[in-house]
């Protein structure tokens, strides 16, 4: 049976991904495959040469309770009709994705997110990460334009600035 991988960041702007990706299995009768990769603080080393075994199990449940989270605030209580699994994997998301959509017949689908300059001087883009090194076909979802309204809201009232309603619609 052909899969969907759909990366999951458990930020507001993978919502997109994860809806677009259930439509997706919905048309091709696939299975949903929603992935949340982690990684221990410190990275590989941190978790490689870490004498604290219940840190890296801490680290897995944390990542096994934002995936819960994040499929059921894009699905709710009623999952879509489509087989659901969710999967977490220790690792860089980019990588992570890739080898779990290892088919050729599969479907990879990734949110481009925000990409600011500074953003991309800071975090590597998991979209081109994948549209690279994957064998299977990516489909790069952009966030909802909602998202950068209410991130300019978010920042207006950060700063305490007025708001007027109109600029909202």
């Amino acid at each position: 049976m052909p899969k969907i991988v759909v990366g999951v960041s458990g930020s507001l702007g993978c919502l997109a991904a994860l809806h677009r990706a259930a439509a997706e299995a919905r048309l091709r009768r696939a299975e949903l495959w929603a992935v949340l990769a982690w990684e221990t603080p410190g990275g590989e080393l941190g978790g490689r040469y870490s004498a604290h075994v219940s840190a890296v199990a801490q680290c897995r449940a944390t990542a096994g309770d934002r995936l819960r989270e994040a499929l059921d605030t894009a699905f709710g209580p009623v999952r879509p009709e489509i087989p659901v699994q969710g999967v977490t994997v220790w690792g860089s998301p980019g990588a992570a994705l890739v080898d779990v959509a290892q088919d050729p017949d599969d479907l990879l689908v990734v949110g481009t997110g925000a990409r600011g300059p500074l953003r991309r001087l800071v975090h590597r883009s998991v979209a081109r990460y994948c549209q690279t090194h994957a064998v299977c076909p990516v489909l790069a979802v952009p966030p909802s334009p909602l998202l950068a309204t209410y991130d300019t809201t978010h920042r207006r009232n950060l700063w305490h600035m007025p708001l007027d309603p109109r600029e909202v619609v």
